[in-house]
């Protein structure tokens, strides 16, 4: 089931996030993000315009999504939102991540967005293909911005354009 993330959930949505930074080049964090600044993101979503999305199995949390801002404050940008999505290791190649991108992209339709922007790792291919699964299309790569600790990496910029999606 897919619904609305609550407080109650911000535990496991860091836990799942967590993993992926543990696992490296899968996030461009590098240390695990705290509880506490975990809270402080979720309370930055504002629910009616930048929504959080967890997919509950058997009542626990196994993955999560987030639409947030793209380049707050640029009024120009304002139809523009950005993913994010992470899938608990012990629920992977389940299509869980596949349904949360398309309730995501079903959402965002709802909100307006003209344009979804997702931030991928170079060396994410499980994230790049899920993406061009649902349409988006690489935009932009910038080589080598990603540094783990003398590994370095780029970021790709995946794109849709939710107006020309029926």
């Amino acid at each position: 089931m897919i619904r609305l993330a609550e407080k109650k959930d911000i535990a496991s949505i860091n836990d799942i996030y967590n993993q992926a930074v543990a696992a490296r080049f899968e996030t461009a964090d590098i240390d695990p993000i705290s509880y506490s600044d975990r809270l402080k993101w979720y309370d930055l979503h504002n629910k009616t315009r930048y929504p959080i999305f967890v997919c509950e199995i058997a009542e626990k949390v196994v993955a999560w999504l987030s639409i947030s801002p793209y380049r707050q404050g640029r009024m120009a940008l304002r139809n523009t939102a950005e993913i994010s999505y992470y899938v608990d290791k012990k629920y992977l190649r389940q299509g869980i991540g596949s349904q949360l991108i398309s309730h995501g992209l079903s959402e965002s339709k709802k909100l307006n967005y003209s344009v979804l922007i997702a931030i991928v790792l170079d060396s994410n291919n499980a994230s790049m293909n899920i993406l061009e699964k649902h349409g988006f299309m690489a935009w932009g790569r910038l080589p080598g911005v990603a540094d783990f600790n003398g590994e370095i990496c780029g970021h790709v910029y995946y794109g849709i354009n939710l107006s020309e999606k029926s």
